[in-house]
């Protein structure tokens, strides 16, 4: 699906549509404090200004928002039942960009004393030398890339506010330490994955030299079609990153999975490959994984902190420093967020940004079929 874009309905006509759900009897069903008293949500600061559909599954958002941690909507995800009745439930979530611009949801949070993270989706465990790590998939949380481009349009509408309650009230939250998702967001993955498995379940991905960003490969038909898959292109914008951007959704040569490359002032990277499945999740994500080499989609700034603890821990459960650029390949610390590092040394390197450069950034613009 190309063109996804917010509706042309006024703030008024789309919260009153939200508003007729729930008089026709959907349940709002908030994870955060908010379960005490829904009706919170309802209330003229909570509703929605735009509204978003794609498949089977329409996203309500709010004006954009911000706290200390992040910038934010909430959001609500309905989602049509597949017998074409009404709607049963509407589930309030948390949408924000991350820092390799791609806008996800939130799958919970931890707040005490010592931190407050913003929960990054499924975990799995990864070797790190002789320990093993239980880590965040963050791309789990990415939501689909054909709405990108139109959530990217609604945070521009208005300025955005600031909000010191909304992550509370939407957001169920964790222990300390917890970095693990609940079972709701976790369950409809298990299903997915139980069906169908994209090339196997096996990597589409994937470097046959640690450290050497020059050894990147790809399996056959899953490799990034420059020729003539690229099927969208949407602007956007980032102070962090220098300026004005631009988002081109790749399909792979097979068609079946697609890539999201991001080109700016400075730096150009990937990111994670997704598949193009319609099924989503009540977070508004896809269920379906694609497996991929995490190395191949490093954004321009990455994680560079030895003192980084915030998505890491060891089979013990104490948390660990970690990078999250190559050894060797990080560069200078952003100047407005030192525990990020420059990683062009890295990424540039890789054959499938030079590709992407030489093929679609060519004199600075993207080339004509």
């Amino acid at each position: 699906m190309t063109g996804v874009a917010p509706t042309s309905d006024t703030p008024a006509q789309v919260a009153r549509r939200l508003q007729a759900l729930v008089e026709d009897g959907a349940h709002l069903a908030p994870a955060g404090t908010a379960r005490k008293d829904p009706g919170i949500l309802l209330t003229r600061a909570y509703l929605p200004r735009h509204e978003i559909r794609l498949f089977d599954a329409t996203y309500f958002l709010t004006d954009y928002r911000f706290n200390e941690a992040l910038g934010f909507f909430v959001g609500y995800v309905v989602l049509s039942p597949p017998d074409g009745g009404a709607p049963r439930r509407i589930h309030p979530r948390i949408f924000y960009k991350d820092s390799s611009l791609v806008w996800r949801v939130a799958s919970h949070f931890v707040h005490d004393h010592t931190e407050y993270w913003i929960g990054k989706g499924d975990v799995h465990w990864e070797r790190c030398g002789d320990d093993e790590l239980l880590t965040s998939v963050e791309e789990t949380t990415n939501l689909p890339y054909e709405v990108q481009g139109a959530f990217d349009l609604a945070s521009r509408v208005r300025r955005r506010r600031r909000d010191d309650r909304a992550i509370e009230l939407v957001l169920r939250e964790g222990p300390s330490g917890r970095i693990q998702p609940y079972a709701d967001f976790v369950t409809p993955r298990r299903r997915a994955a139980e069906r169908f498995a994209i090339n196997g379940d096996r990597p589409v991905a994937r470097f046959s030299r640690r450290d050497d960003p020059t050894s990147l490969r790809f399996a056959a038909g899953y490799e990034p079609d420059f020729d003539a898959g690229a099927v969208e292109e949407f602007p956007s914008v980032s102070r962090f990153f220098g300026g004005k951007l631009r988002k081109l959704r790749i399909l792979s040569a097979n068609r079946r999975i697609q890539y999201m490359f991001v080109a700016g002032p400075t730096h150009v990277w990937c990111n994670p490959p997704q598949a193009l499945t319609t099924e989503l999740s009540t977070y508004g994500v896809r269920t379906l994984d694609v497996q991929a080499d995490e190395h191949a989609f490093i954004p321009g700034y990455e994680y560079h902190d030895t003192a980084n603890t915030e998505n890491a821990e060891d089979d013990d459960g104490h948390a660990v420093s970690v990078s999250q650029i190559p050894r060797g390949f990080a560069g200078a610390p952003h100047p407005d967020d030192p525990a990020r590092a420059d990683a062009s040394a890295w990424t540039e390197r890789l054959p499938v940004i030079r590709e992407f450069r030489a093929k679609l950034l060519r004199g600075g613009r993207r080339r004509r079929r």
